[in-house]
């Protein structure tokens, strides 16, 4: 009887420690899970504070640009390989977007987050810096948004830069993103595009990293599965004022 009793004794004991154990785990799994919340928001916080600090300095880059050629080129570094573009002379508004956000720093650490082999690459959302909002990529920007400037004899070439901007009754006048775009990597593919979506450049250099970028593997979203950063956007030395 007393060997009876005191087997039920440790299995109750057993059980209680058992049920204690779980109720800290579970507690402990709790306190962990607001814990990178907590970090998580932070860090959502923090890129917005840069995203914004980089258009603010953009916005004073106006004397900048005003000195840059009327084609400036620019250097896409990836960590794919470096293209270079030109920006075109007879798109304006969006030449001087793009300059002014390139010489802030502005488009550095963001991802090619679209990729369709056979059709393009589009990169410049800054939400693409904060992997909390990947079912958001594609939908950021500065705030605001450019005038379309069809120029007929600019075409979706291979290599063509055009800016990519929202669709159907939403935008009828077709006015593109401020800060996304996409460069062309099949032009027959992308032909039906003129007139509807605004080229204001094209890759002068770099062919091949376009389609090296369009060959990653990616998921049912067209996100590379292994991401695609876009390191920097710089003026090329060729596009310099003298004495900079």
């Amino acid at each position: 009887m007393k060997k009876s009793i005191f087997r039920t004794a440790c299995c109750l004991a057993m059980a209680a420690l058992v049920i204690g154990c779980g109720e800290s785990a579970s507690k402990k799994a709790e306190r962990e899970a607001a814990e990178a919340a907590a970090a998580q928001a932070a860090e959502t916080a923090r890129l917005d504070s840069l995203n914004n600090a980089r258009l603010e300095e953009a916005n004073k880059n106006e004397t900048k640009i005003s000195e840059l050629p009327e084609e400036p080129v620019f250097v896409i570094k990836t960590n794919l390989g470096t293209m270079k573009i030109k920006l075109y002379s007879k798109t304006p508004k969006h030449r001087a977007n793009f300059e002014k956000l390139a010489l802030a720093g502005y488009y550095d650490d963001l991802l090619f987050h679209r990729v369709i082999n056979g059709f393009m690459i589009q990169g410049g959302d800054p939400y693409s810096r904060d992997t909390a909002r990947v079912s958001q990529y594609g939908q950021g920007g500065p705030g605001y948004t450019i005038p379309a400037e069809f120029v007929p004899e600019y075409k979706h070439k291979k290599g063509a830069v055009a800016a990519a901007r929202r669709g159907g009754t939403a935008n009828p006048n077709k006015e593109s993103s401020g800060s996304q775009f996409y460069i062309v990597q099949d032009e027959r593919a992308c032909a039906s595009l003129d007139g509807d979506y605004t080229v204001f450049g094209e890759t002068i250099e770099g062919l091949d990293v376009i389609d090296k970028i369009a060959a990653v593997q990616t998921n049912n979203k067209d996100l590379p599965l292994n991401p695609v950063k876009i390191i920097s956007i710089t003026l090329d030395e060729s596009s310099r004022p003298k004495g900079q």
